[in-house]
């Protein structure tokens, strides 16, 4: 999940979820997403303008049938449990609320059992003490509440059918709880809130390597939204802990190219924001100094201003059309004053004209972006689908399903083996909206 933002701090955007059919709507008149194996998002339901009654009670009936029916007939997806780095907690790698990191591991097997993959999770920010202390008392801040089991979907299955080329590699998610992206490096005595992200990205890769990963052949480090961020801020740091091996590492970045964009009012939006988030954890210590040698810390904490030096062979997916940044960089409600963009945002067959414009020209900046600086170096793929959604690489429809989305034919999950076996270059870019009728669309 990812965690918004506003005047009155963080909120829950993203919720994982079971899979459910097409829609349904909550009880406050929410309309659930849409597809089977999508987390779900939460956007204003189409059918609020209808009578509450009769209307919202049939909808909410229907709707229970229908999770309940496929609920019963979802297959079984084996839970992963939790493990905790108690001895973290001696170097001071712990969440905001200095409870110790978490993973959960599901262990390679046959030809897999010395190649690894490495997904660091995603779920938003937070900028100022005030916020940190509100997610502190979250999954995203404290090991206390994070769930005890995760299913691993998508790249992270076990499933061949679902993963067919890293199924049964040693496959890892290391929490997210520290609300930087895995960069922060600081304590606030007043709130006793920890900002220790880059203390927990070392201290789990050392303890990954201390029990098997030090003899991988293959590595892949991969991560989503705010930890695909994490995995674009920390790709050479992690190449580093192989240095004068022989293994082979990579990076993945999912829906974690931010853009430094202009929003609908002609402000900065997320610049602010990840300024104060940069501030608030003390960031700039840890950022690449290739970077920081000549740009201000919030810029580099926008990946257009640190992928192109970035050493590692690195892997871009993101969608053109990325629904977490038009809600929330693009066109959030701070910018939308009047808001002409509300019904734009909840379903995107609403934009007119102008906007249509706008998002173009957002894609127009994100393909600038990829083809600049990025695609000189050889080692490194991308795959920009002009879908409107956020993360690909963990939703079983989205990363290898009969109807998953495709660029030249060919799926996401195919594209990023591809890529990192050497089977072929990938660079794929989408011909702009709406021509791709393969997409899964969250608005």
């Amino acid at each position: 999940g990812s965690l918004g933002y506003g005047r009155d701090g963080p909120r829950e955007v993203e919720t994982c979820c079971t899979p459910i059919p097409d829609s349904i709507i909550d009880s406050a008149g929410i309309y659930i997403s849409l597809e089977p194996g999508r987390e779900s998002r939460e956007y204003p339901s189409p059918l609020l303008n209808l009578k509450m009654g009769e209307k919202i009670g049939m909808a909410k009936l229907w709707a229970l049938s229908l999770v309940v029916l496929v609920l019963a007939a979802a297959p079984s997806v084996p839970a992963v449990p939790i493990t905790l780095i108690t001895s973290a907690v001696d170097k001071g790698a712990v969440c905001m609320d200095g409870t110790p990191p978490a993973y959960h591991m599901d262990p390679g097997s046959g030809a897999g059992k010395k190649s690894w993959i490495v997904n660091l999770e995603g779920g938003g920010w937070c900028e100022s003490v005030t916020a940190c202390m509100y997610r502190k008392g979250s999954r995203l801040g404290s090991s206390n509440l994070m769930e005890r089991q995760l299913e691993f979907r998508g790249i992270l299955s076990s499933n061949p059918a679902e993963n067919p080329d890293f199924y049964s590699w040693n496959r890892v998610m290391i929490r997210y709880c520290d609300g930087a992206s895995f960069a922060g490096e600081g304590y606030d005595a007043g709130s006793r809130v920890y900002f220790r992200g880059q203390r927990i990205f070392n201290a789990a890769i050392q303890h990954l390597l201390s029990i098997g990963m030090s003899s991988a052949d293959q590595v892949l480090l991969a991560g989503g939204s705010a930890g695909g961020l994490s995995a674009i801020l920390h790709c050479d740091q992690f190449g580093a802990f192989f240095a004068g091996r022989s293994t082979t590492v990579k990076c993945l970045a999912d829906a974690g190219l931010f853009l430094d964009a202009v929003d609908v009012a002609g402000g900065h939006t997320l610049r602010s924001y990840f300024g104060g988030v940069v501030a608030t954890h003390r960031v700039a210590q840890t950022l690449p100094r290739s970077c920081t040698g000549h740009l201000d810390a919030t810029s580099c904490f926008f990946p257009q201003n640190i992928i192109g030096s970035i050493k590692t062979p690195i892997f871009l997916l993101n969608a053109a059309y990325d629904t977490w940044q038009i809600h929330e960089s693009l066109a959030p409600d701070v910018a939308d004053h009047g808001g002409a963009w509300r019904a734009c945002k909840s379903n995107r067959l609403a934009c007119n004209a102008s906007q249509m414009k706008v998002l173009q020209a957002f894609r127009e900046q994100m393909v600038g972006i990829v083809e600049g600086a990025f695609s000189r170096s050889k080692g490194n793929g991308f795959f920009i689908n002009s879908c409107f959604t956020h993360g690909q690489s963990k939703v079983p429809a989205t990363w290898n399903a009969n109807g998953s989305p495709t660029i030249h034919n060919k799926s996401i999950a195919k594209s990023v083996s591809d890529w990192y076996f050497g089977r072929a270059e990938v660079r794929a870019i989408d011909c702009p909206y709406p021509c791709d009728h393969t997409c899964h669309n969250d608005i």
